[in-house]
């Protein structure tokens, strides 16, 4: 075993680890921050695949945006940890029977031929002027082209939706109007008063 197979099992163990503490810990902020080290370890994974690009955007993007984002609601919600335990053994049988599913299945795919290590080509070793972040733009926007167009419109119209469901018109709310306000003239809200001076006695 050289030093890199030595990495992969080290990383492989805390990912399996901490994937398991995030399902299983029953505090959401300790959940959360195994998430990030999940995620964390994930990006090691990818470095060693030499997927760079993809493992800078996985910390920049889920580490640094999503799961902050994530803490942040979940600090302020003061959430009821004895209402989310309500019903876990109730729907607990139904949970383990998805995941016995689940994992027959992943396990008939890679027991498959198709992921036999010996038939699969060797990788070849990379110039050091080669740049996947190039090579993934080239595949994005040549043979993916049309995929990644049908993912940019979902998501657009996930965005349009989620904008017109909070737009919605409530009557039961105060609204200022702006434009109200900075049309009133100083008559429309002050009167004066000409009064005769009262002489105390």
């Amino acid at each position: 075993m050289n030093f890199q197979d030595l990495v992969f099992f080290t990383f492989a163990s805390v990912l399996v680890l901490s994937a398991l503490g995030v399902v299983t810990f029953r505090n959401p902020v300790y959940a959360a921050l195994l998430l990030v080290l999940a995620f964390v370890t994930s990006s090691g994974l990818w470095l060693l695949l030499e997927a760079e690009f993809l493992a800078i955007t996985l910390v920049l993007v889920y580490v640094g945006a999503v799961m902050v984002l994530f803490l942040f609601v979940v600090m302020m919600l003061d959430i009821n940890l004895d209402r989310l335990r309500e019903g876990f053994w109730k729907w607990f049988p139904f949970g383990a029977v998805v995941a016995l599913v689940m994992a027959v299945e992943m396990g008939m795919v890679l027991m498959s031929r198709q992921f036999d290590l010996e038939s699969l080509p060797k990788p070849v070793p990379k110039d050091i002027e080669f740049s996947n972040t190039k090579e993934l733009g080239r595949l994005i926007y040549t043979d993916y082209v049309y995929a990644f167009e049908l993912a940019a419109v979902i998501l657009l119209v996930a965005m349009v939706a989620a904008i017109a469901i909070t737009l919605r018109h409530r009557t039961d709310k105060k609204l200022t109007n702006a434009g109200r306000q900075i049309a009133v003239k100083r008559n429309d809200r002050l009167k004066i008063i000409s009064m005769s001076a009262e002489k105390k006695e």
